[in-house]
């Protein structure tokens, strides 16, 4: 049964992803092929490495979102961590079948989260550009605040004082602001016929000073190459810029390393296939978390820190694909310890708090990346709880995971609620990536919790207001909050705002992992984490 269940959800998984892939649709994709040009993921895989493994960022942002405006599947734009010419770089790519690549607020919300990948790891990020600029109609949600459109720019400015490579194609159209990114990239390149850049098109030029002129006489492959001297190459199509941008990066020279121990993969000794019946269909039942580590790590082999104590967090150092290592992953089994005491699974307990907090310190010494996997349903709450100094421990561990200086990643299992988020690093932590499995939930709550409390609240309400409520009536109001919170506790709700960069079958995270670490190996550590900053 719980094979059956998960299989279920990766298969809609798989669908789903097949569903956003088509972008605006077959149609719209034959209309690019037939200006002569490619498609965006043909694109994309036509740039990075054949054969080469990638890891796809923010697929799901825009899901069910703007449905007035018929959506925005994948946020009209596709990022990709992959190689090109052997060098792991960000690519980002408009889709002008969705809306002429226009921008959405998701879509600047997810250029910026491919940067700040770029940004944090020191990755090169290339831009294949086509698009037709903000989307007018929800334009005061795009341009003037602080994480909207502009911010591109600022971090295109950033990212040239950084030595981050920027390489930029203009591959259709690039209009108004949008024209600043490329053009503030290190190199610029453009496809003759089937590309233009300018601040303003040929129409609105007629308006505002009245000059008539063509969109390719006015910015044109030939006028930015030979007149303005705005772009650095002129590519005859799409196959042929994308040519060029791996011949420029097979010439990059390498850069310094931060050093995370990798050493040759091995494969896990169990089978990562049996994940599939370990992880129960019902999320209230209690299974082993050790036993999903062994099907994750390298020969199955996790050495416990700490193992007899705190046993609702296991910490222990492990091999991902090669890399070394900290895990921090909450025990969903029930445990009994010395003290003669049940302890819940998915609960933070003050001990578990305190061992994963010195476990932190210690990967930071060591300089060993984190990975955390949630399935958490919060910290202890109580007299007892509270005291044995709960919320001292518990502040402890954030403490040590937000000041930590090693990379982290955080994979969302099962549950992700309340502080225990937080704790374990959810995305207001800067993970380097966040990814859930379909398995996965994320709220301040639990969908019974929240439902039974969101009732109570509306009946007193509608009570001091004098109006009498039924059985009936409160059953029917008990099942619509339920199932609007369902909706919300989807893990295809928090992907569709970018509070995961995705959704993956279980079968990909060792991937997922290995080339996250891959990317943050690029960035040296530039501080020591601080000791003095734990009250220990």
């Amino acid at each position: 049964m719980n094979e059956a269940n998960i299989k279920k959800l990766t298969d809609t998984l798989a669908k789903k992803l097949e569903a956003v892939h088509l972008g605006g649709g077959e149609k719209k994709a034959q209309e690019q092929r037939d200006k002569g040009k490619l498609t965006v993921w043909e694109r994309v895989l036509g740039l990075i490495d054949k054969g080469s493994e990638y890891t796809e960022v923010g697929a799901f942002a825009g899901e069910g979102m703007y449905a007035d405006y018929g959506g925005c599947p994948s946020a009209g734009v596709v990022v990709v961590l992959g190689y090109v010419s052997k060098r792991l770089c960000v690519i980002v790519a408009n889709d002008a079948t969705v809306k002429a690549g226009a921008w959405f607020p998701i879509t600047a919300k997810k250029n910026l989260r491919a940067q700040e990948i770029a940004m944090e790891n020191k990755i090169p990020i290339i831009y294949l550009v086509d698009s037709a600029g903000v989307f007018l109609p929800l334009q005061e949600e795009v341009f003037p605040d602080k994480e909207h459109f502009g911010r591109i720019f600022r971090n295109n400015a950033q990212m040239s004082a950084m030595g981050i490579v920027q390489i930029s194609a203009i591959m259709g159209s690039c209009v108004a602001g949008g024209a600043y990114l490329p053009i503030m990239s290190d190199e610029a390149m453009i496809v003759d016929k089937t590309a233009s850049i300018f601040l303003a098109g040929s129409y609105l030029v007629k308006a505002a000073i009245g000059e008539d002129v063509d969109n390719e006489t006015l910015g044109g492959a030939s006028t930015h190459t030979e007149i303005s001297g705005v772009v650095d190459y002129k590519c005859t199509d799409d196959k042929d810029c994308l040519k060029r941008i791996r011949n420029i990066m097979s010439k990059v020279g390498a850069s310094p390393t931060a050093g995370y121990d990798r050493v040759k993969p091995m494969p896990p000794i169990e089978n990562p296939e049996d994940i599939y019946r370990l992880l129960p269909a019902d999320r209230a039942k209690p299974y082993d978390m050790l036993e999903i580590v062994k099907r994750l790590v390298d020969n199955s082999e996790i050495e416990q820190y700490k193992e007899l104590y705190g046993q609702t967090l296991i910490c222990g150092l492990a091999r991902i694909d090669g890399w070394a290592v900290g895990i921090v992953a909450n025990q969903r089994k029930i445990v009994k310890t010395k003290k003669a005491e049940m302890q819940m699974g998915g609960v933070i307990y003050s001990d578990s708090a305190d061992k994963a907090a010195r476990f932190i310190m210690n990967c930071n010494q060591k300089k060993i990346p984190l990975l955390f996997l949630q399935d958490v349903s919060g910290f202890m709450v109580g007299s007892r709880s509270e005291h044995a100094g709960i919320i001292k421990d518990g502040a402890k561990m954030v403490m040590a995971m937000a000041n930590s200086v090693v990379p982290k990643f955080t994979i969302l299992i099962g549950n992700s609620y309340g502080a225990g988020n937080y704790a374990m690093c959810g995305k207001a932590y800067d993970p380097r990536l966040i990814y859930a499995w379909p398995t996965a939930q994320m709220a301040v709550m639990s969908g019974a919790s929240a439902a039974k409390t969101l009732l109570q609240i509306k009946v007193s309400s509608l009570k001091a207001k004098g109006k009498e409520i039924t059985k009936e009536a409160e059953e029917a109001m008990l099942k619509e909050i339920t199932d609007q919170y369902a909706e919300q506790l989807s893990p295809y709700y928090a992907a569709a705002r970018l509070w995961v960069d995705g959704i993956i079958d279980p079968l990909a995270t060792r991937n997922t992992i290995s080339m996250g670490i891959a990317a943050a190996n690029h960035a040296p550590i530039e501080k020591r984490f601080n000791v003095g900053l734990m009250q220990v």
